[in-house]
């Protein structure tokens, strides 16, 4: 599922909201997830699961194309870990 189709199954399950307020809320929600990871937060939804980050050190890597050797910087990249509910019901 993509972004807009998100949007359109909340639009259409919520008939009450416009397409345009649904945008609204979706775009707050996710905006409000990378905020809290850009701090090195965690986000936990019950029954869902939990968004946190996870430190890659800094390594050499291989450009594919050239085969040079290339300097990869440390970061930090999204992590999620599914909930006890979520894993239930996808192993069923």
């Amino acid at each position: 599922m993509i972004r807009s189709e998100l949007v359109d199954k909340l639009a259409e399950e919520h008939p009450d909201l416009t397409p345009r307020e649904v945008e609204a809320i979706v775009t707050t929600f996710f905006d409000c997830i990378i905020q809290r990871l850009a701090e090195n937060g965690r986000v936990e939804l019950r029954g869902f699961g939990a968004f946190s980050t996870r430190a890659r050190d800094a390594r050499t890597g291989r450009n594919p194309r050239t085969g040079d050797v290339v300097a990869v910087d440390a970061k930090r990249v999204p992590y999620f870990k599914p909930g006890k509910e979520m894993r239930a019901r996808l192993n069923v």
